[in-house]
Formats: structure tokens, C-alpha cells, sequence
């Protein structure tokens, strides 16, 4: 090794780079969650380090525009560099990338079809669909279209509609009968809504085509808007009573980790199954 070369550095010293960088990070990611700014001493707190420690990294990120400063109130922001970086994030993504591989997994753990759907013109149009193995299963293709009312993923995006904007739309839809269960009575219809976002959830009981059973459950965006909707669906004979309790809960699991990979957040005041 010449007089000019750098001994290499040594694990230790690798690790501590790696560390200060997840230290870094986190209290980035805890600027941003703070809305309304953050003292130094809250972010602190809220990550485990010492003041000294935090005002050094925090100081280092405002050096490179990830945060800023407000002098006058004590406060730390987020600053214009996270948000470049954010904005190509949302420029980049796809939903139906993101969500593909979980649409997967889900077929996997029920054996049932899977779905990805979203609002389009007051109906449901769906964007993928990942087949089961059965001999008897559901099918939409890419491009097919239901009405809201009645479909799992449509009486799910309306539920997380706020509410001034659902009245209107509720108020123009045709609550068209396709089957004995389609629900077609405008203050029952209503209930369904409340009902499915206390519970997190929407199921079509055959209510658009006679022996078929869906559960739907909402996809959010980083405003805490329902975008979209996933869906596993089936015959009748084998999503049962006693099965839909458990499908549920894994549909709310899989569109929990498809809105996180997504960049989206549900409602403040609703939580997806863990």
C-alpha cells in the first residue's frame, strides 16, 4: 500500500455509516409525519437519540434541503428536496405492479380468485385479476365493468367517499336489481355504506350474478383517499358463512400492505387488519 492510499475501512466503520444513514432516515420519516413541525426535542424522543445526536443529523439533512428550520418557532419541516424525491416516486409507481405479487399471495393462501379494481364513470372497472386453480372460479378480464352498487369493490370505494360528495353520487346512481340479493332499496343501501366502513370491509352476497360471493376491501393513496379495491371472489359453495370471517381478514391484510408499498395511508380514523 503507497503513502497515498486509505487503508480500507473496517467493518465497524462500514456499520456505523449504515447506522448514522437509519438514523438519518427515521428522523426524516418522522419530520414528514409531523405535519404541523416538530421540535428537536420531540424528534428526538421519538427515535431514540440524543439531542446532540439528532441536531447533527437533522442539520446535515437541512445542509442537503430534506429539512428545514424555523428559527422564529423552533420547529423542524420537511424541505423541497423530500418532496422532489417523493414526486418521482409518484410519478414512477403503478398500482398494478404494487399490487400484482399480493394478488398473488392472496390466490395462494385462499385458492380464489383475486381482483384489482377501481371507480370509473360510476362503475367498477377492473384493471387485473389473478386466476385460482379451481375448476369452478370467477372470471373478469381486464376492461370489464360492474355497477358500484353492486359489486364488493364499489360499495367500498363509496363507503370511504366523504361524505359530502357521496350524497350526489348515491343520488344519481340507478340501483338496478340484477339478483334477488342486490340491494335496491335506497335506505338499506345506505346502512351497507355505514356498515362497511365501521367494519373495513364490503362483501356482494350474489348480489350481481346468482351463485357468486366477493369481500372487498379498500386501497388508499398518500392523501387517505380509497383509489382503488381489492377482491377475492368465489362460488357461493365454498365462500361460506363459516370461510367469510377468515377471507376477510385476509383480504384486509393483503390491501393493508398494498397501501403501504402503494405510499398511501388509510383514514385517521380507520385501521386495516393487522
Amino acid at each position: 500500500m503507497t503513502t497515498t492510499e486509505k487503508p480500507a475501512k473496517t467493518g465497524a466503520e462500514r456499520s456505523g455509516q449504515v447506522q448514522s444513514l437509519v438514523r438519518a432516515l427515521r428522523l426524516l420519516q418522522e419530520v414528514a409525519e409531523a405535519g404541523d413541525g416538530i421540535t428537536l426535542t420531540e424528534v428526538a424522543n421519538r427515535v431514540g437519540l440524543p439531542v446532540s445526536s439528532a441536531h447533527r443529523l437533522l442539520s446535515t439533512l437541512q445542509l442537503e434541503g430534506f429539512v428545514r428550520f424555523d428559527g422564529e418557532r423552533t420547529l423542524w419541516f420537511v424541505g423541497v428536496k423530500a418532496f422532489t424525491v417523493g414526486n418521482a416516486f409518484l410519478r414512477a409507481r403503478d398500482l398494478v405492479q404494487v399490487a400484482r405479487p399480493y394478488m398473488r399471495g392472496l390466490m395462494e393462501q385462499c385458492d380464489e380468485t383475486v381482483n384489482l379494481a377501481v371507480e370509473d364513470s360510476g362503475q367498477i372497472i377492473y384493471l387485473a385479476q389473478i386466476e385460482c386453480r379451481q375448476m369452478m372460479r370467477a372470471l373478469a378480464s381486464p376492461g370489464a365493468r360492474v355497477p358500484m352498487h353492486s359489486s364488493a369493490v364499489g360499495k367500498v370505494l363509496l363507503a370511504f367517499t366523504p361524505a359530502n360528495a357521496l350524497t350526489p353520487i348515491v343520488d344519481r346512481m340507478k340501483l338496478e336489481r340484477f339478483t334477488a340479493n342486490t340491494i335496491t332499496a335506497r335506505e338499506r343501501f345506505d346502512k351497507t355504506l355505514r356498515d362497511i366502513r365501521k367494519q373495513g370491509f364490503g362483501f356482494d352476497d350474489e348480489e350481481h350474478a346468482i351463485g357468486l360471493r366477493c369481500v372487498a376491501a379498500p386501497i388508499f393513496n398518500e392523501a387517505r383517499e380509497a383509489i382503488a379495491g381489492i377482491s377475492l371472489s368465489g362460488p357461493a359453495a365454498r365462500v361460506t358463512d363459516r370461510r367469510f370471517r377468515e377471507l376477510a381478514e385476509m383480504v384486509q391484510r393483503t390491501a393493508r400492505v398494498i397501501t403501504r408499498e402503494y405510499g398511501g395511508k388509510p383514514p385517521e380514523d380507520f385501521k386495516l387488519q393487522a
